[in-house]
């Protein structure tokens, strides 16, 4: 089985490493030292397994296993932690299995041999510990392949529909998240400014209003204009007072 590692301690990795190579029937297809690399490894590679860190900058493991979680065959996810066994309790029941650090091989072993690929309902346990705190990559899938797209890159988010259109200085990619749920996620990074549309509270240029008399919002940097609806309108002036 195909097995992928991730810390971003270089040690770690490398004793993960060493303990692989005297186990049969396992091999180590790569390594990854973040959160955004693994889950792109993960789609590129198509692991068994992947032995994933917690902690780690940027994008953590809980966040990096929900998003491996979109692909098509997920992997079955191993969580490594420096954690006492105390702290574990609270995503216990959330993960396919745990390894303390320093990992022992028997345990290694064990946890292994435990593993297969999770089904999308054990997967989506995964909401559970990682959804207290918003995430830092929005996940799209883009002609068959996962595209993580950081949250502090993108304009805007506009419903149409069943998708909403997802802004960001890279572009654009759809998704089929309901907007309300990214309201609540995002609030303290977006503002709504009208039933289909949230912008990035450091995207806001100003408002003015249009030739028909109705208020948009003006976007720094790219010049675009969104529509203000008139609930809306006083939220969206009191916020640019306060910037």
């Amino acid at each position: 089985m195909k097995v992928l590692v991730v810390d971003d301690e270089a040690p770690a990795r490398e004793r993960l490493a060493a303990l692989m190579d005297s186990l049969a029937g396992y091999e180590v297809c790569g390594s990854a030292t973040n959160g955004v690399q693994a889950v792109r490894l993960a789609e590129e590679l198509q692991p068994d397994i992947v032995l994933l860190d917690i902690r780690m900058p940027g994008m953590d493991g809980l966040e990096a296993a929900k998003h491996m979680s979109e692909m098509e065959t997920p992997p079955a996810i191993i969580f490594v932690t420096a954690y006492e066994e105390h702290a574990i309790e609270a995503f216990e029941t959330h993960a396919v299995d745990y390894l303390l650090k320093p990992v022992r091989g028997e345990r290694l072993k064990g946890a292994l041999e435990a593993a297969r690929r999770p089904n999308r309902a054990q997967l989506g346990a995964l909401e559970g510990p990682a959804g207290d705190s918003s995430r830092s990559h929005i996940c799209a899938r883009v002609r068959g392949n996962l595209e993580l797209i950081p949250v502090n890159q993108i304009h805007y988010f506009q419903a149409d529909q069943k998708y909403v259109t997802v802004r960001h200085s890279g572009g654009e990619v759809l998704i089929e998240e309901p907007l309300k749920s990214l309201e609540e996620e995002f609030s303290e990074q977006f503002l709504r400014i009208h039933r289909n549309a949230l912008v990035a509270r450091n995207s806001f240029a100003g408002m003015e209003k249009n030739t028909q008399g109705c208020f948009e919002v003006v976007l720094k940097d790219t010049g675009e204009r969104l529509e203000v609806s008139r609930r809306h309108v006083a939220e969206v002036r009191r916020f640019l007072k306060s910037l």
